[in-house]
């Protein structure tokens, strides 16, 4: 290598000056500066999808206004646990028929009495739960506070893979009961059930608000056809013309058992048990409203208390009033499923008229629309539980961000390809999913009632002793039906539960090992790197495979860098490629930048890219910088016609100290999509075109406009009465006085003549201004997104346009995400 660098060099075949001034390329972006001070780049293809798709894009200030009422919420969140009341007494009756047949229904009112004496222990223990954890609970967090982080992961996994697996049986058992009244439909069971989690997950993607909207309505629809069934049943029972029905020689229904005498009239214990088992799918989801404390409007705490109540009153009316009618009428449950024991209550009480048909079949789309969203509840509560064990570093942080309908799109999305995989392989059978459900759900039961039992052991709070004996209480129970659980549905496919779980929490533990060290290897000495001295010597060394556009930008951008010596390395592969591109260096005038040609024998780059810049750093006087030319694709099948060189290099040099690699991209253009990419970058306004009328152009430019808009409104209206007798940010001129309203766009600490400033861009829909706060290195609530309403006198300040110390009102700051207490 040899040193020296030149100010300028050209080259001549290219149209590129090597230089910190060399002109942008004609066919790449050169960002302009629109008048409010936004940078004008085009969007990408799919990015104006997604805005088409889902909605433009939600500021995070914005978060308050996404919360949702306690009606909303109870049908966003309690849609779950409200419709497994439409087949938990199927599920309780199912091994009661086959073990005692007739004398079942005896027994299924008071196997759904134990159901809802644990529901009311369960909502009690939650109750307290919601009470102290007022910005997220759940058992995760109760279980994270109360016994250390390795111990909530058994919580976490237990959630997940319970709100995974509600997805795949409220949707399957929602198709059940479309198959019910249409059969010709049950080949295409598992397709039907697939597209509609797609379908609710498009939902969710555009946002809380939308689905509360969207699923709002059908969980009232059903409560309130289930309310005219049970009035009508309970009517016609006093009245006497509601009877029992025969079970024997029904074609289709499960096999028939033979009573008998005693308590238990001929059932085993274990009998009785499964069906309680069974019965116990009806709490599932009970825990959504602690896990999604955050959705509700403030007051938080109180509102989702209120909501809990609500939802424990209403799922154990449901649950007690089917059972009741079933006790009465005697439908039988199917081997197929179908028709559904809810399906066959609602013909016997509406009876065969015209007027019982209708209600009939508003039962049965009120039973299908929230058996379908019931999934909602999980599509909720799954991405919240998932960003919470993120943030604590046991799953991907990707769960952690919202996205852009500030929702956790990356939950929402794994939640949807886990739960159509379930469906796939299960055929989206309701009976071969039940044995799989609820364990989850009441090992997370157990450990935020143990969790809360801790805690006022702990901090003997007012009134801990009735405290703890309601979430003791609650714990032993969901601990008893856990076991039975496990248990009685062992055989049926609960191990599978049984041996995911523990290796769920062991690949929890996994991760979390690998971030700690992660981190560990990160902040280990960072503070005395920062600080260390600097080399000598600075090498800067371009790696050529050959000249054109992609080099020349990397040895233009090597130049910026003002190195002590400059060089160009080629590493031989081919003896007749290497010397046509010297052949082409000289021709170009490039003899002041070395060439250096490096032979290559075993023709590992990597290997020799290593090599030699162990070789450069060898004498621990040199830092050295390695240049990669990378070529960027317009398509993702474009990157399958090239290999991945430079990011190997790149990953096998950056193991030596004081070598750093720098990939310098150069994005090629072409094809359709590149070309609508210019279109849209068409100005709003010029010469009108000919042939095109002035409505048209208007149009054009309307189009334009809107396109070229800011990513989110500025609403000045968010400023109240503060807002009154301010200007456009765009007006303010130097020299005068001016009040001015805005949001806080970014924040930095600048220090300054011995001192440190607290310097804020201001932004509005018209322009920015520079805030500077003199000998002030903070201040609370002004952070990124905070709205300001600031006066004081327009000067000027390093070249920037800026208010020095001004008076300000901080209206409010930019909503905080979802932190677990």
């Amino acid at each position: 290598m040899t040193g020296g660098v030149d100010p300028v060099e050209p080259l001549a075949g290219t149209g590129v000056a090597v230089s910190p001034t060399a002109p942008v390329p004609a066919k790449r972006l050169a960002p302009t500066i629109t008048p409010s001070g936004r940078v004008d780049l085009p969007e990408t293809l799919r990015y104006r999808l997604k805005n088409k798709l889902l909605g433009p894009p939600i500021s995070s200030d914005r978060q308050t206004s996404e919360r949702l009422g306690k009606p909303t919420a109870l049908a966003v969140l309690s849609s779950d646990v409200i419709s497994s009341s439409a087949y938990a007494t199927e599920q309780m009756l199912i091994p009661l028929v086959i073990a005692v047949g007739v004398a079942a229904y005896s027994l299924v009112i008071p196997v759904s009495i134990a159901v809802i004496f644990v529901l009311l222990f369960v909502t009690l223990s939650y109750l307290e739960v919601v009470k102290v954890y007022t910005k997220a609970g759940g058992a995760y967090v109760v279980a994270r506070e109360n016994f250390g982080l390795t111990v909530a992961q058994v919580a976490a996994m237990s959630l997940l893979i319970d709100y995974t697996l509600t997805v795949a049986v409220s949707v399957a058992a929602g198709v059940a009961a479309v198959t019910s009244v249409y059969p010709g439909l049950t080949p295409d069971t598992t397709w039907i059930a697939i597209a509609l989690v797609i379908l609710i997950a498009y939902g969710n993607l555009r946002g809380i608000r939308e689905a509360g909207r969207t699923f709002a309505v059908p969980t009232y629809f059903f409560i309130a056809n289930m309310v005219i069934l049970m009035t009508v049943g309970a009517y016609r029972a006093i009245a006497g013309t509601l009877h029992a029905h025969p079970i024997h020689g029904v074609a289709g229904s499960v096999p028939i058992g033979k009573p008998g005498s005693g308590l238990l009239l001929g059932a085993g214990a274990f009998v009785v048990l499964k069906a309680f088992a069974s019965g116990g799918s009806a709490l599932t989801g009970t825990e959504a409203i602690s896990n999604g404390v955050s959705i509700f409007r403030r007051p938080e705490s109180r509102n989702a208390r209120i909501t809990m109540i609500l939802m424990a009153v209403i799922l154990g009316s449901l649950v007690a009033g089917v059972s009741a009618l079933a006790a009465v009428t005697h439908p039988v449950p199917y081997e197929s499923g179908t028709p559904t024991v809810i399906s066959q209550i609602a013909k016997f009480v509406y009876g065969g008229s015209g007027v019982g048909n209708v209600f009939y079949w508003l039962l049965q789309v009120g039973t299908t629309l929230i058996l379908i969203l019931a999934a909602n509840t999980s599509f909720t509560g799954f991405p919240f539980l998932a960003s919470f064990a993120a943030e604590d570093s046991y799953l991907p942080r990707q769960l952690t961000r919202r996205g852009h309908r500030l929702v956790f799109s990356t939950g929402i999305i794994v939640l949807t390809v886990v739960s159509v995989l379930i469906l796939a392989v299960t055929r989206a059978k309701v009976d071969k999913l039940i044995p799989l459900y609820a364990i989850g759900v009441f090992t997370g039961f157990t450990m935020a009632g143990a969790g809360m039992a801790k805690y006022h052991l702990t901090h003997r709070e007012d009134h801990w002793r009735r405290r703890l004996a309601i979430n003791g209480t609650a714990s032993v129970l969901s601990f008893i039906v856990l076991v039975i659980i496990a248990v009685a549905k062992f055989k049926e496919g609960a191990w599978v539960i049984l041996v995911i779980l523990p290796l769920g929490v062991l690949i929890l533990l996994r991760l979390h090992h690998q971030y700690v060290d992660e981190e560990h290897q990160l902040e280990e000495g960072a503070s005395e790197a920062a600080e260390a001295p600097v080399l000598n010597r600075h090498v800067v060394v371009v790696l050529v495979d050959r000249l054109d556009m992609a080099t020349a930008r990397a040895l233009q951008y090597g130049r910026t860098l003002h190195p002590d010596e400059l060089c160009a390395v080629h590493f031989t592969l081919d003896n007749r490629v290497s010397a046509e591109l010297e052949a082409e260096w000289s021709r170009l005038g490039l003899t002041r930048l070395p060439l250096d040609v490096e032979a290559c024998e075993d023709r590992r780059l990597t290997r020799a890219a290593l090599e030699l810049a162990a070789e450069t750093v060898a004498d621990g006087q040199t830092e050295l910088t390695i240049l990669l030319p990378r070529r960027g694709f317009t398509a993702g099948w474009h990157r399958v016609l090239h290999d991945a060189t430079a990011d190997q290099i790149a990953a096998a040099v950056g193991q030596l100290a004081h070598v750093n690699a720098t990939v310098v991209p150069y994005q090629l253009t072409g094809g359709w999509l590149s070309r609508r990419r210019e279109w849209r970058r068409a100005p709003a306004a010029g010469p009108r075109l000919p042939g095109r009328s002035s409505r048209a152009a208007e149009r054009s430019a309307a189009r334009t406009a809107t396109r070229e808009a800011p990513r989110t409104t500025f609403d000045r209206a968010a400023f109240g009465e503060q807002g009154r007798g301010t200007i456009p940010i765009g007006q303010a001129e130097w020299r005068h006085r001016v009040r001015v309203a805005g949001r806080v766009k970014s924040v930095r600490v600048q220090p300054r003549a011995g001192t440190s400033n607290l310097e804020c861009v201001l932004a509005d829909e018209t322009g920015r201004i520079l805030l500077v706060f003199q000998g002030r290195r903070r201040i609370p609530g002004v952070q990124p997104g905070a709205r300001l309403v600031v006066e004081g006198m327009v000067g000027d300040w390093a070249r920037r346009q800026a208010i020095l110390n001004p008076d300000y009102e901080l209206i409010a700051g930019p909503e905080a995400g979802v932190e677990p207490t």
